[in-house]
């Protein structure tokens, strides 16, 4: 079997890693293969498509129901017009009376509802005086003081926690250094800066407010958040390109340290089970072998062992950050290790077609926690620049590929009979491992006795089950023998029954009926002769 044909598999072609809409951006199977910017543009498109439909069908409905109430008022309307407006009439006529009655009995509590009413205007007033006081000189702190200045990190957090009061948010560590960075770095930019804070405030007041929006629509504000800071920074406040794209790191950290708790892993999606969903896909797949990958990995190798460890690492370490950006980076890491470790191994650089086929043994090796989550929160918070373009957006894509191509992945994927994959997938049998005798006189010894351990354990559970087998078969033939044996016992007792007869009676002498026995001669005594 030739090497492509070992790939055809999992082979992915690079323009498939493309924007399907052709606009040379990199797509993203969650976003059904366009980039962020076709794939908004598609879902605007599709929602004011379902909109406009459902208003069409509420119009239908609600002229549906004017015509049938109409037709059924005018077959009706003739004979209760004359009733109707007695009833009016009559109605009209008992409330004037009953508010009569009322005012003679009310005037001396309306007369102390209006003094109360005078006392509440006069400290409403007095009120309305001490805030317009207060709003002057919070304005005039505002215009000579810079916004970054005006409230600590704490205070940003409680005023965030006052529209949902029943959300107890604690300031952590790292929020108060994220805060204090991001702070700093505003001040480089002056006058920007302070525009850049006040919007990012805005922008997290909006968002403690749309807590019950789907995390679909909050991933919708957050790109269109970061799309219209990145036009002012551009447009309005002229930064040159490669501060654009800092200024828009240091955002995405401090908005999305914020939001992180509640926007990750959300209760509202599903994300969680498809996490655990692709964990047990993983572990069931524990047999696969670099082989049957055609991985251009050599372990056996310690810079590469090195550096495969390091790549399952960093994808592990994937789920203890908190910014979008900071995930992407040690997708980015692993990615460049495995281009480390198959450079290494081959002695030349490495292609596209050794990269996924790696980076899938990876994922399978290491099995990441809350993979999907990781996955979905990276496409829905990220700044869509990242993923669209860059180093960052190629790994990320490939990840993706990878992690589909794990959830589909089947026997011909692998090259294999369909029998085979069924025996691994159950557990019924594993695939052979590597003879020791197989490898290069500089391997460790350590790995060498490894695999002789491991090829002993395999050889005693083949005995084992060997013996458990040849046990049962005995069982099976003992408890055949003993079933046999008690048939044919019962066979010859059947046919040849046991009779139990009488008992004889008992027999007399011999000689006691023979009268002639006492003229019997005596018997002869034995005679001894001398000689």
């Amino acid at each position: 079997m030739n090497l492509k044909s070992e790939r055809r598999g999992i082979h992915v072609d690079q323009s498939e890693l493309l924007c399907k809409k052709g606009c040379g951006y990199y797509g993203n199977p969650a976003w059904q293969g366009f980039c962020s910017k076709c794939w908004r543009e598609e879902y605007h498109k599709a929602r004011q498509k379902q909109i406009q439909e459902d208003w069409e069908l509420a119009e239908r409905l609600q002229r549906e129901e004017e015509e049938a109430y109409a037709s059924s008022q005018s077959t009706q309307g003739a004979q209760s017009l004359t009733f109707s407006k007695f009833e009016e009439k009559k109605t009209n006529e008992k409330t004037r009376k009953v508010t009569t009655v009322k005012k003679f009995f009310t005037a001396s509590s309306r007369t102390g509802a209006k003094k109360v009413a005078q006392e509440k205007i006069v400290k409403q007033g007095q009120l309305g005086r001490e805030r317009n006081a207060d709003n002057i000189l919070r304005d005039l702190k505002e215009i000579f003081t810079p916004s970054w200045e005006l409230a600590s990190p704490t205070e940003e957090i409680q005023e965030a926690k006052a529209p949902s009061p029943s959300i107890n948010r604690q300031a952590s560590i790292e929020t108060d250094r994220v805060s204090k960075e991001f702070i700093e770095f505003l001040k480089t930019y002056h006058k920007p800066g302070q525009d850049i804070y006040k919007q990012c405030k805005l922008f997290l007041d909006t968002m403690n407010h749309k807590r019950d929006l789907s995390i679909e629509e909050q991933s919708e504000c957050a790109q269109d958040f970061y799309q219209n800071v990145a036009e002012k920074l551009q447009t309005r406040w002229k930064v040159p390109p490669e501060k654009v794209e800092k200024a828009m790191d240091q955002i995405e950290k401090y908005i999305m340290t914020r939001q992180y708790k509640y926007v990750f892993c959300p209760e509202t999606t599903d994300d969680e089970k498809k996490d655990l969903a692709v964990q047990k896909r993983i572990r069931a797949l524990h047999w696969v072998t670099p082989q049957m990958l055609c991985v251009p990995v050599n372990e056996e190798i310690p810079e590469v062992s090195d550096m495969v460890v390091k790549a399952i690492t960093d994808i592990i370490e994937m789920d203890s950050k908190r910014v979008p950006r900071d995930k992407l980076a040690c997708i980015t890491k692993c990615s460049k290790h495995i281009f480390n470790a198959i450079k290494i191994t081959k002695n030349e650089p490495a292609s596209a077609d050794d990269f996924l086929p790696t980076l899938i043994y990876i994922v399978l090796k290491g099995n990441p926690p809350r993979l999907q989550s990781n996955i979905q929160y990276i496409t829905r918070f990220c700044n869509p620049s990242r993923l669209m373009t860059g180093e960052d957006g190629y790994y990320f894509t490939n990840l993706c590929c990878a992690v589909a191509f794990i959830e589909k992945l089947d026997a011909q994927s692998l090259n294999l009979s369909q029998e085979d994959f069924d025996r691994f997938m159950t557990g019924q049998t594993s695939p052979k491992k590597q003879e020791p005798d197989s490898f290069s006189p500089d391997v460790c010894l350590g790995v060498k006795q490894m695999y002789k351990n491991l090829d002993l354990l395999s050889q005693l559970n083949e005995r084992q089950e060997r013996i458990v087998n040849e046990a049962k078969k005995l069982e099976k033939d003992l408890i055949d023998w003993t079933d046999g044996i008690t048939k044919e016992v019962q066979d010859i007792v059947e046919k040849y029954p046991l009779e139990i007869k009488p008992k004889n009676q008992a027999l007399a002498a011999i000689d006691s009926e023979n009268v002639e026995n006492d003229k019997l001669p005596p018997p002869l005594q034995p005679q001894v002769y001398a000689g």
